[in-house]
Parts: structure tokens; C-alpha cells; sequence
């Protein structure tokens, strides 16, 4: 299966680039998990961050929480200690993670007057949210064993995070309000997440239902 931007080849390197690192960060006593948890409480940062309406941060620390996300599953592989219980820990504390940070960009744009920022941002996780949903409904029913529905459709996480720290940093830098462009590109970011996510779901549904009509064939 594909579709996805982020190619099964890609994120192999990615991850082999992020080994030492891990590697490195096991020396220093963390576990798996704790690497999952402080990977999240990033992400609560941002939100915090974003919140206060302080855009550059919280778009700083959205990409740094999406990089260090990747440690915790290269440290389970290098030490052997890839568990149903890390890999249900690793995905449950990336959605709430990214549900976090949509839900602090909420309450910066709302302070700062921007309504539309707090509306597409809703629209972006409820979005994000379906991406997620449909590839852990799929594959515990069955459909794309292993982590086949990664590969389908054009916005899996990894994506959303580039597109939603881009929109963050220029707005952080070009200011928002009258005298910036920053709350348009923070829109622009929101709504190409949202439409990207969603295109994302439905290629992830078409995916499962062309799998499902070839098993019954």
C-alpha cells in the first residue's frame, strides 16, 4: 500500500538516524515508556505555550516533542524491549499529545481575537483524530496487518507536525494581528491539516474496503 508522503523507506532511515541517539539516552537510565511520557509532556508545553499566544515556542517545542517522539520506539528495538504495552503507551500518548497542542492553539487564537484560528484548529484535530481512528479500527479488525496502513494516505502524523510547526514559527516571526501575516499562515496551516487529514481518512477507509471486498472475493 501507499499514498503517503512519508515513505516506509524514509521513515527506516529516520529511525536508523535516531538509534544512537536513543541508545544514548538508555545509558542515561530512561526507559521506553518514560521516553513516551516526557515526549508528551512536550507536547503540553507547546500547548501551554501556545496558549500565551507565544507562537515561535510553541512551534519550536511542537517539532522538537515530534522528533523526540521517535526515541522511545528506537530504544525499545535496540534493546529489545518492544512490548504491546510500549506500543499501546507510544500511540495513545501521541494523540493525546497532538490533541493537546490543537486544543492550546485554540486558546491562543481566542485570546488574541483570532476566531478563526480557534475554529480550524478544532477542525484539524477532529480530522487528526479520524487518521488515528481509522488505520487502530482497520488493523484490529484484520485490515493492513503489521504497520501497512501507516504507508496509505497523504497526512499521516509526521506530516502534520511539519505543516502545523511551519504555520506556528512564521506566525511566531511575522507577528500576528494588523501588523502581521502570522494568524493568515497560522489559518493557512490549520485548514491544509484539516483537508490533508481528512483526504488522509478517506484513502485510509477506501484502503480497508478494497481488502475487504478482495478477502470475500
Amino acid at each position: 500500500m501507499s499514498g503517503s508522503i512519508v515513505s516506509p523507506e524514509l521513515r527506516a532511515r529516520i529511525r536508523g538516524l535516531m538509534t544512537p541517539i536513543a541508545i544514548g539516552l538508555g545509558r542515561l537510565g530512561l526507559s521506553p515508556n518514560a521516553l513516551t511520557v516526557i515526549g508528551f509532556l512536550i507536547a503540553v508545553v507547546a500547548a501551554v505555550a501556545a496558549g500565551a499566544q507565544l507562537w515561535l515556542p510553541a512551534g519550536i517545542l511542537v517539532i522538537f516533542g515530534g522528533v523526540f517522539d521517535l526515541f522511545d520506539g528506537a530504544l525499545a528495538r535496540a534493546t529489545n524491549r518492544v512490548s504491546k504495552v510500549g506500543a499501546f503507551m507510544d500511540s495513545t500518548f501521541d494523540r493525546w499529545g497532538e490533541g493537546v497542542v490543537y486544543v492550546g492553539i485554540s486558546a491562543g487564537g481566542l485570546a488574541a481575537g483570532l476566531n478563526p484560528v480557534a475554529i480550524l484548529s478544532s477542525a484539524a484535530m477532529a480530522s487528526a483524530f479520524m487518521v488515528s481512528y481509522t488505520r487502530a479500527k482497520a488493523e484490529s479488525l484484520g485490515f493492513a496487518p503489521g504497520t501497512g496502513m501507516a504507508n496509505v494516505g497523504l497526512a499521516p502524523r509526521e506530516v502534520r507536525l511539519v505543516i502545523l510547526t511551519v504555520g506556528l514559527v512564521w506566525a511566531g516571526i511575522a507577528g500576528v494581528g494588523p501588523s502581521g501575516s502570522g494568524d493568515l499562515v497560522i489559518d493557512t496551516a490549520l485548514g491544509l491539516i484539516a483537508l490533508l487529514a481528512t483526504i488522509t481518512t478517506i484513502q485510509r477507509i477506501a484502503a480497508t474496503l478494497r481488502q475487504a471486498a478482495a478477502s470475500e472475493g
